[in-house]
């Protein structure tokens, strides 16, 4: 249900691709009216400043897009780069979402190790990335708390900065990155962590490494842990169709052969992926965020319910 402050059971999500956000406006409600409709629980956004060749989106500004267009999906952000912003704009727009919007967003965070390129056009050394994570992360949830906070470090320098209205419920903030750095930060700063690229297995053991790492926490430790996995998917009944299509997409994207991926990126039909998702409900993850490569936004939209009815009916 949105706008609960703790995550309840099992939650699915599909990718808000850009026919949901661009186009005409009847069509964009209609796609997130019948992601309502088939039962998901929220549609996520990406961020990118300038991703290879130029491609991006403001994280931000989406998620707001769709919190107003859909009131009732929640949205998360997979994930934000906060490093490459300053604390204090950052923690108004999350305070000004979360005004009209209270209790629906869930913010990942994250480094965007890919392209070093993206963090260096921005005026950031991108060997400072994850210390620049780590100290905003701290600046922002200190600001999000509605007091006077201010902040001394080798990157911004501020006193008595002052957010209100503070978010009410509290943001939740999930950690993305498979790096040790990453798994540290979700363990000291997070809500949970997002996991991506991993077996569930690995997601097994990075989750409990995290919840047993109390005694590190740099804040208090969450009312109850929101892990999640953020995958690619290829939706077909057609396996070998499924198969070149997400290979294609992912490439693109990403620039690395599809091979890297391929282990951790199911495709083929609904039934198939959520058996191969099932192993990671069963380790702990909560919430999925699914990026499926379908025919149309309409079967993707169908797929990732389906898998979302098949996850539920396993944990039942």
């Amino acid at each position: 249900m949105p706008g609960t402050s703790l995550p309840v059971g099992l939650r699915v999500g599909t990718l808000a691709d850009q026919t949901m956000l661009t186009g005409p406006l009847e069509k964009r409600r209609a796609l997130l009216a019948r992601t309502r409709h088939v039962g998901l629980d929220h549609v996520f956004v990406a961020d990118h400043i300038s991703f290879y060749n130029g491609f991006g989106m403001d994280g931000m500004i989406q998620a707001a897009t769709i919190a107003a267009l859909e009131p009732d999906l929640d949205v998360h952000i997979g994930v934000y780069l906060l490093a490459l912003r300053h604390p204090l704009p950052i923690a108004r727009q999350i305070a000004s979402l979360c005004e009209s919007a209270p209790g629906r967003l869930v913010l990942g965070v994250g480094v965007g190790g890919e392209d070093r390129h993206e963090v260096e056009i921005c005026g950031v050394d991108p060997r400072t990335r994850g210390r620049r994570t780590n100290e905003t992360l701290i600046a922002v949830r200190e600001l999000l708390g509605g007091t006077p906070t201010s902040h001394h470090c080798e990157f911004f320098d501020f006193d008595d900065a002052l957010i209100l209205p503070a978010p009410e419920p509290p943001i939740r903030i999930v950690i993305g990155g498979r790096s040790e750095a990453a798994i540290e930060r979700a363990a000291k700063l997070g809500d949970g962590w997002l996991g991506v690229w991993c077996s569930a297995k690995r997601f097994a053991e990075v989750t409990s490494l995290i919840e047993s790492s109390a005694a590190a926490r740099l804040i208090p430790e969450p009312a109850q842990w929101d892990h999640g996995l953020q995958v690619w998917v290829g939706l077909s009944d057609d396996r070998e169709r499924a198969h070149k299509r997400l290979a294609k997409a992912m490439e693109g994207m990403y620039k690395i052969p599809f091979e890297r991926f391929e282990r951790y990126s199911p495709y083929g039909n609904a039934a198939e992926i959520a058996a191969q998702l099932a192993p990671y409900a069963e380790a702990g993850c909560r919430h999925f965020n699914v990026m499926p490569i379908a025919d149309s936004t309409e079967a993707a939209i169908e797929g990732v319910a389906e898998i979302r009815e098949r996850l539920q009916s396993n944990l039942t």
